[in-house]
């Protein structure tokens, strides 16, 4: 009860003398420097929103139209063409006034409008800069000097976070007859003629009836919503699935692979987590740059960043029907797991953060403390990792009010959720290949109860040193946070450090306030539900079979040099590999962004297209001659493959306006047999890129090893893969691959060996073929990748 004791301000007891008034001086310190820390934000906030308000001028730029109208004032001209008279012959001032004050002040106020006037023209030529596309399906390098000149100078020099969220294009709604095209080619080759021909039938009757009517709703909801996508998105897709979320919906992040900075737990923790929050207050501030396309060397090309606003503080809450995501206000804590009890750490003290060391000895504390878990709260997190329906039940029958309501709304408020695992993970003993794999189910699904999958984000901390991050989807998708892991992996080892001993370095006020732990009050029946919602995600997990592993035979730089899409290599290496293994073709996603729109998600990439499944048998079939098979692949990398992509950037994909439309007709309670078909189709490939985006984080050519190992996600379909790759430096390549033992036809270490020959035999059919960049080539970069 001390805890509770410190939160209390003042004490007072009744006596025969009066009232004994008590005060307590440490709590009225932490409430005012809490106050005064707190009007510090909302200033810092409303800073930033005149900022971003105003941009791509400044505000000082108001100063400078004032006083560029008040000096030709001075010279006796008008600029205003009269309108500065009218302005004072209407202004509703005393008599007592002067007329030069009035003067001035007409001056001043036409001044303004004038600047909002220019601050309007230049966002709107900006937005309509940045909804100009036809440059994405150039060659690198090839934009006209005039398009890059505009951009430049309507951009501003210094943007903040958000200041090009307001002039950011809404994403388009294509015509139904272009995606009706796209869809029919690309499932061609995965249909015989009598399946194809029906399928044809099906999508040009619902293009000359009912694909019209939904279509023009669809567009009415394009005029008035930001984004005619994303909404529906994440609530039909994630928060409306009723099936657990842990392995289905949740995503990982590893750590480096090859090194741990330190092997001690708490001070890995207090170094992560003050790296965490030094990134939130950077975001506060919104001082983190804005990320941007860099396909064009010295032009901005932004992305939407509004899925950054949920980072911190957001908690995915269980419904019968629906999910939602509740975000609250920054939190000043994190809550911690260990041996079955939860904790709540705050990270400030009178206002100030705690340092990595003063972290390491609260987590220190943690891990020390004695203390047994309480009846039912052990397994309690396995509440989050079950069915959606029995969670939300026991939510609100358990844990409504009372000390349960208070100890789940500190979890759920949280910054984010920590996990102190006394497992060792990561690539080590005598079977290291083996050790990444269990290193990839640890962070997927731990042992379905350690990890509490409805906070936006859970960072876990093994006994060894190493550590890794566990994400929920809804909020945003996994750019986001990776670009937050890897300022917090860079921050960790080459800013903060470590000393000598491995502990974090600085001193510690042992003065500090010991973490609070939890309390709960678990009833028979919600500990019943606790078990069988275990029951249901540890039959999931133990069903996942994973296969992780550092491709290191050539990477992205041999690839190149084939003057070949380092992307598109890779898919037609999964291509011939999944062949290979199932002998043959399957509907295959690719994730791509949107981010180019505002509020912008992903879009799919149908990878499986004609021109791959006709390589890929040519190639198998051994009935041409290498040349040809060289000029199919060059084909199919450097037109088709990049074209899809393109197309999906750029608001021309297939599978999204085709999910509305399905939406659309669900609402006017319409059925669509064509509809119906396309959104019922499983995706048994699917696969996604994880790039590096802050590369100036990290040194690739003297520290390789200090980079992320990448992520992975479970498999979309009980039949299928799911394949996560990401590409490091020239040289390496990591995959994440998963998949079902439920499945007789699925194995990640099989499918894992039939990628290593796949890339290793496309290599060598290009080998003759080779040819060094040109210096031109050298310096392109490529477009970045998202998940």
């Amino acid at each position: 009860m001390a805890e509770a004791h410190q939160a209390v301000a003042f004490q007072f007891t009744v006596t025969p003398e009066g009232i004994d008034v008590r005060l307590s001086h440490q709590a009225l310190t932490e409430i005012y420097l809490s106050g005064v820390r707190s009007w510090k934000k909302r200033l810092i906030r409303l800073k930033n929103s005149v900022i971003t308000g105003v941009y791509p001028a400044s505000p000082s730029s108001w100063l400078f139209v004032v006083i560029a109208i008040l000096a030709t004032m001075y010279t006796r001209s008008d600029p205003s063409m009269g309108l500065i008279a009218k302005i004072q012959e209407h202004l509703p001032v005393s008599q007592s006034m002067s007329s030069q004050c009035q003067a001035l002040l007409s001056a001043v106020l036409f001044s303004t409008m004038l600047w909002l006037l220019l601050i309007f023209t230049m966002r709107l030529c900006l937005k309509q800069l940045l909804s100009y596309h036809r440059w994405i399906f150039e060659q690198h390098g090839k934009m006209s000097n005039t398009t890059k000149a505009l951009v430049r100078i309507f951009s501003g020099r210094k943007p903040l976070l958000y200041s090009y969220q307001g002039s950011l294009p809404n994403l388009p709604v294509p015509a139904i007859k272009d995606t009706v095209k796209r869809y029919l080619e690309s499932v061609r080759s995965l249909m015989d003629d009598t399946q194809y021909e029906r399928m044809t039938n099906l999508a040009a009757e619902f293009e000359s009836s009912l694909g019209n009517r939904l279509q023009w709703y669809l567009k009415l909801k394009a005029l008035w919503a930001a984004n005619y996508v994303s909404d529906w998105w994440e609530e039909y897709v994630y928060l409306r699935g009723r099936s657990p979320i842990m392995v289905n919906s949740n995503y990982y992040g590893m750590d480096f692979l090859y090194v741990t900075p330190t092997p001690i737990q708490a001070a890995r923790a207090g170094n992560s987590i003050h790296a965490f929050f030094l990134y939130r207050r950077k975001l506060n501030r919104e001082e983190i740059k804005p990320v941007s396309l860099s396909r064009i060397p010295g032009t901005v090309i932004p992305l939407c960043a509004a899925q950054c606003e949920r980072i911190f503080s957001t908690t995915r809450t269980p419904g019968e029907e629906t999910d939602s995501v509740q975000h609250w206000q920054d939190s000043d804590y994190v809550a911690v797991y260990h041996r079955g009890r939860y904790f709540r750490l705050w990270v400030y003290q009178a206002g100030r953060l705690l340092s990595p060391r003063e972290i390491e000895f609260q987590i220190q504390r943690i891990l020390d403390d004695p203390a047994p878990p309480a009846k039912g709260e052990a397994k309690l997190g396995a509440l989050t990792a079950g069915d959606r329906i029995p969670w939300a039940k026991a939510r609100a029958e358990y844990f409504s009010s009372g000390v349960n309501k208070r100890s789940l709304d500190c979890i759920e408020k949280a910054a984010f959720f920590v996990t102190l695992d006394d497992d060792e993970q990561g690539m080590m003993g005598d079977d290291p290949a083996a050790s990444l794999d269990c290193y990839a189910k640890s962070l997927l699904h731990g042992k379905c109860y350690d990890r509490w999958f409805d906070k936006s984000f859970s960072v876990v901390y093994y006994k060894n040193g190493k550590n890794g991050i566990n994400a929920e989807h809804s909020w945003a998708d996994a750019p986001v946070l990776s670009h937050l892991w890897e300022y917090t992996l860079a921050t960790d080892c080459f800013q903060l450090g470590y000393n000598a001993e491995g502990h974090c370095k600085g001193e510690v006020d042992s003065s500090l306030p010991r973490p609070q732990k939890l309390n709960w009050e678990i009833a028979p029946e919600c500990e019943e539900q606790i078990s069988q919602s275990l029951a249901v995600a540890q039959a999931l997990a133990d069903d996942v079979d994973f296969h992780v592993f550092a491709f290191r035979d050539f990477g992205k730089g041999k690839v190149k040099k084939c003057r070949v899409s380092p992307d598109a290599f890779i898919q037609m290496a999964l291509q011939l590999a999944y062949y290979r293994d199932r002998r043959t073709f399957c509907l295959t996603y690719e994730s791509s962004m949107t981010r180019l729109f505002r509020e912008g998600r992903t879009e799919t990439v149908r990878s499986c297209s004609n021109e791959s499944c006709a390589f890929v048998q040519a190639l198998e079939g051994g009935e041409v001659r290498c040349w040809k098979l060289y000029l199919d692949f060059h084909n199919f990398s450097s037109e088709k493959h990049q074209l899809l992509y393109r197309m999906a950037m750029t608001g021309g994909g297939i599978d999204r306006h085709l999910f509305c439309l399905y939406v659309v007709s669900k609402y006017l309670g319409v059925e669509s047999p064509f509809l119906k078909e396309v959104l019922s189709e499983p995706w048994r490939l699917s696969t996604s890129q994880t790039a590096v985006q802050q590369m100036e984080l990290f040194d690739m050519v003297n520290h390789p090893e200090y980079v992320s190992c990448g992520g992975g996600f479970g498999p979309v379909a009980d039949d299928g893969y799911g394949v996560a790759y990401s590409v490091l430096g020239e040289d390496v390549i990591n995959f994440h691959i998963s998949c079902k033992h439920s499945c007789p036809d699925t194995d990640a270490h099989k499918f894992g060996a039939q990628i290593r020959k796949a890339l290793h035999d496309l290599l060598q059919l290009l080998s003759p073929y080779q040819k060094e960049p040109t210096r031109t080539e050298k310096t392109r970069p490529e477009v970045k990748k998202d998940l």
